[in-house]
C-alpha cells in the first residue's frame, strides 16, 4: 500500500480526477503518514513547492474518516494578506469534500463573525492575533467556536519562530490544547530555514507526539538565473528596470516605503506601467494594485516585503532587487516568486545602489553559493510575553486562580526554561503594582491594568509585537531614510554618525516619542565608509563581505560594472584577510578596528574598550576610536581589553529609552527588563571567533 492509499477514497477521487493531478510532489507523498498517524512536523519545499496542500490533503483525509464536526483544522498564516490569498484555493478544495472555509481576522466584518459563531465552518483561517482576541472577548463563546480544534497548520512558520510572535502563538496553542481537551497536531510550513530539527522541537516542545521534519529530496528541475549589478543611485536603477526586460511582469523589491515611492515616481515618469504595495497603503488601495498587476503583462510593481511571504501576483517573469535584503532566507523567499511557470527560469536581478547594499548582496550571494541558510533563534527569556498570558488568561477565564496559571501555559518551552522562582517573582510584582488584582487568591485585571491595556476591550493585549523598529532620520523639513533604532540605542555616548541619501550625518537630538533622528551633515574622519545604516547585520554575513573582500577572484554572477566596483574595493581594502581582524591607526590618534562581527558585537565591545580612547563608536563592520590613549603601545592593550572582556563576560549596552520599546515593559520591573535584554543580545559566537583570530595592524 502507497502513502497515497491510505487518504480518504473520496479525496484520492478529487485528487485524480477533479484536480488532475497525475501524481503527487515528494513532499505531499513524504506528509501522508506522519500527519495521518497524529503525528507533529516541519514541512519543508521550495517556494511554490506543494507546502500547503502537503499539509491540507491527510488533514482533509482525517476530516472525513474520522468525522470531524465544527472549526477542526486552525490555518495561520503571519500576515492578512497571506490568508486572504490561500483563501479561494481553500475554499475549493474542501468545497469538493463538503466542507467550508472561514476567514477570520482584523479586517474581517463584524457581521461575517457573527455568522461564523452561529454556524461554524471546519477550517478557520486566522492569525495568532484573531485568536487571542477570540479567546478574551466577552462577545465569543470561544469553548462552542474552538472547542472542537485538532489540528493546527501554521503556514511561514519561520517567521513566527524568530520573535516573539512565535512565543505568543505557542502559549495560545497551549490554552486551546486544554480547551479542546486534547493535544492539538502541529503542522508547520516553511520554505528556508537553516535549522530544521531546532524548529521541529520549538514547533513541538512539551507535547506527547514527536514531531517529524519532512524534507524530501525534490529534483532540480528550475534553472537559476542570479546577477549583481552597481548602478549608483535610485535613480539609475530606475532607468535599468525601465530597459531591461520589456515586455514582461517584473516584481521589484525595496527594502523601505520611502524608496518605493520614490522609485515608483521614476518608473512612471520613464513611461513604465507602475504599481506599488507597502504597509503604509489602505488595504483597498494595496488590494487594487496587486489585483491590476496580477492581470497585467508589461508592468512593473515596486513592493517592500509585504509581497515576500508567497502571495499571488500572478506568473512573474522577474524578480529584482533594488539594493539588497538582509538575510539569505529573505532572498529565497523572492526569488522563489519565479520560475513558476513550465519552461520559466527561477530569477533575480540586484541593483546596487550604495556601497553597503553592493557589499551586503555580495556577503548574501557568497553565503547562498555555500547553500547557507540563517538558523532560526527564538528570543530567549519572554518574560514580557508570559505577562501578556497571564492577563489574557485572566480575561478568557474571567479570573483564574495563580496555582491553575502553570496549568494552562505553563509548558509552553519559552516559559518552561524561565526559573519559576522569577516567574513568581513576576506575578507578585504585577499584583502589587496593580496590573492584578487578587480577591481571596481570584486574579482579575486590576485597576492600572485597566488603565494600561483596557481601551477598546483590550485589544491592545492581544498583539504582542510593536510597529517595526525604525526611526525616521529627517535633516530639517526632508526625509532622509530610516535606520533600525540599535544605531541609537546601541551607540556609545555623544552623538551618532551615520550615512544615508549618499552623504555623512552626525546626530543632533533624537525624539524618542516621535522616534524622529534630526541630523546635520558632516565629515567623518577615517575609513569607516560604512556606517550603522538600516539593520543590524548577522556575524555570517559580516564574515561573507570579508571573505569576498579579501578573495582576489570574482564571483560569476556579476555585471561588468559590478566587477568594476568590487576590483576598485579589493584594491582599496587589500589590508582586509579572510582569518585574521585589522586594526588601522592614524598619525593623529585615530583608529579603526575592522572586526566584521555585526554591529550587536561591536557595540557590547565597543563599551568594554571605552578606556582606551576618548570615544568610542561602532557599526556592523568596525569598531572606531578617536583620540586613543597611549597610541605606541594601543595594539596590545587592545588585546589586553579584548582578553578581559572575554573573561568577564561581554553586555550590550542598552540605551533605557530602547529598553522601554519592550511591550509589556509595564508588567515588568526594571531588573527583568534588563536581564531579558540582555539575555537576547549574546555575543559569544562573535566573541569566540574574534578571539581566535590573529590581530594585525596597519599604520597610515
Amino acid at each position: 500500500m502507497t502513502a497515497f492509499d491510505r487518504l480518504h477514497p473520496a479525496l484520492q477521487h478529487h485528487i485524480a480526477n477533479s484536480l488532475g493531478w497525475p501524481r503527487l510532489r515528494p513532499v505531499q507523498e513524504a506528509t501522508i503518514d506522519p500527519v495521518l498517524d497524529g503525528s507533529h512536523a516541519i514541512l519543508l519545499a521550495p517556494t511554490a513547492g506543494g507546502k500547503t496542500e502537503a499539509a491540507c490533503f491527510p488533514v482533509f483525509s482525517r476530516m472525513l474518516t474520522e468525522r470531524w464536526e465544527g472549526v477542526s483544522v486552525l490555518y495561520v498564516c503571519p500576515i492578512k494578506a497571506l490568508l486572504n490569498n490561500l483563501l479561494p484555493r481553500l475554499e475549493h478544495y474542501a468545497g469538493l469534500l463538503g466542507r467550508r472555509v472561514a476567514l477570520w481576522h482584523g479586517d474581517v466584518g463584524a457581521a461575517r463573525r457573527a455568522r461564523i459563531v452561529s454556524d461554524p465552518p471546519d477550517i478557520l483561517l486566522t492569525t495568532p492575533e484573531s485568536l487571542e482576541a477570540i479567546l478574551v472577548s466577552a462577545r465569543v463563546d470561544h469553548r462552542r467556536l474552538l472547542g472542537q480544534a485538532r489540528v493546527v497548520i501554521i503556514d511561514e512558520v519561520h517567521a513566527f519562530a524568530g520573535d516573539d510572535r512565535g512565543w505568543h502563538l505557542l502559549a495560545v496553542l497551549e490554552r486551546l490544547s486544554r480547551i479542546a481537551g486534547r493535544e492539538i497536531q502541529r503542522l508547520g510550513l516553511s520554505a528556508t530555514v537553516g535549522n530544521p530539527e531546532a524548529l521541529a522541537q520549538w514547533l513541538a516542545g512539551g507535547q506527547q507526539h514527536s514531531c517529524h521534519v519532512i524534507d524530501p529530496p525534490a529534483p532540480v528541475t528550475v534553472e537559476t538565473q542570479v546577477e549583481l549589478d552597481w548602478v549608483g543611485s535610485l535613480e539609475n536603477a530606475a532607468l535599468v528596470i525601465s530597459r531591461l526586460y520589456r515586455g514582461e511582469k517584473r516584481l521589484v523589491f525595496v527594502d523601505s516605503r520611502a524608496r518605493v515611492e520614490q522609485i515608483a515616481m521614476e518608473l512612471r515618469g520613464l513611461g513604465v506601467n507602475t504599481f506599488v504595495s507597502h504597509s503604509s497603503l489602505s488595504l483597498e488601495e494595496r488590494r487594487a494594485s496587486e489585483a491590476a498587476f496580477a492581470q497585467g503583462r508589461d508592468c512593473v510593481i515596486v513592493a517592500t516585503s509585504t509581497l515576500e511571504l508567497g502571495i499571488d501576483v500572478g506568473d512573474l517573469d522577474r524578480v529584482i532587487q533594488v539594493d539588497a535584503p538582509w538575510t539569505v532566507s529573505s532572498f529565497l523567499q523572492r526569488i522563489g516568486r519565479t520560475g513558476r511557470r513550465r519552461g520559466s527560469i527561477r530569477n533575480c536581478l540586484f541593483l546596487a545602489t550604495t556601497e553597503d547594499a553592493f557589499l551586503r548582496a555580495l556577503g548574501l550571494l557568497h553565503l547562498w553559493r555555500q547553500g547557507y541558510v540563517e538558523p532560526v533563534q527564538p528570543p530567549a527569556m519572554p518574560l514580557h510575553i508570559h505577562a501578556q498570558q497571564i492577563m489574557a488568561l485572566v480575561l478568557q477565564e474571567r479570573g483564574v486562580i495563580a496555582d491553575d496559571i502553570p496549568v494552562w501555559i505553563g509548558g509552553m518551552p519559552g516559559f518552561a526554561a524561565i526559573d519559576p522562582r522569577l516567574r513568581q517573582r513576576l506575578l507578585d510584582g504585577m499584583i502589587e503594582t496593580g496590573i492584578l488584582h487578587s480577591d481571596q487568591g481570584m486574579l482579575g485585571i486590576g485597576r492600572r491594568g485597566e488603565q494600561t491595556f483596557g481601551h477598546r476591550h483590550f485589544m491592545d493585549l492581544v498583539s504582542v509585537f510593536i510597529t517595526p523598529p525604525t526611526v525616521r532620520v529627517l535633516h530639517g523639513k526632508r526625509e532622509l531614510g530610516e535606520v533600525h533604532e540599535l544605531t541609537f540605542g546601541l551607540s556609545d555616548e555623544g552623538p551618532v554618525l551615520l550615512t544615508l541619501a549618499g552623504r555623512n550625518w552626525m546626530t543632533r537630538h533624537v525624539d524618542w516619542p516621535r522616534r524622529c533622528a534630526y541630523v546635520e551633515p558632516c565629515e567623518l574622519r577615517g575609513r569607516a565608509q560604512w556606517l550603522s545604516v538600516g539593520q543590524p547585520m548577522n556575524l555570517s554575513l559580516c564574515q561573507a563581505i570579508k571573505r569576498v573582500l579579501a578573495d582576489g577572484d570574482f564571483p560569476p554572477d556579476l555585471s561588468r560594472r559590478a566587477r568594476e566596483r568590487l576590483a576598485s574595493l579589493q584594491e582599496e581594502y587589500d589590508w582586509v584577510d579572510a582569518e585574521s581582524t585589522c586594526l588601522i591607526m592614524d598619525g593623529e590618534g585615530h583608529a579603526t578596528w575592522w572586526t566584521f562581527a555585526g554591529a550587536v558585537c561591536n557595540a557590547a565591545l565597543a563599551q568594554a574598550l571605552r578606556p582606551l580612547a576618548d570615544r568610542v563608536t561602532a557599526d556592523n563592520l568596525a569598531i572606531s576610536f578617536s583620540k586613543v590613549f597611549d597610541r605606541d603601545a594601543f595594539k596590545d592593550r587592545l588585546a589586553r581589553q579584548l582578553a578581559q572582556a572575554g573573561a568577564e563576560g561581554v553586555l550590550v549596552p542598552l540605551d533605557a529609552r530602547f529598553i522601554q520599546e519592550l511591550k509589556f515593559a509595564q508588567c515588568l520591573p526594571q531588573s527583568m527588563i534588563d536581564e531579558e535584554i540582555r539575555a537576547r543580545y549574546r555575543v559569544d559566537e562573535a566573541l569566540a571567533l574574534l578571539q581566535g583570530q590573529t590581530l594585525g595592524l596597519l599604520r597610515i
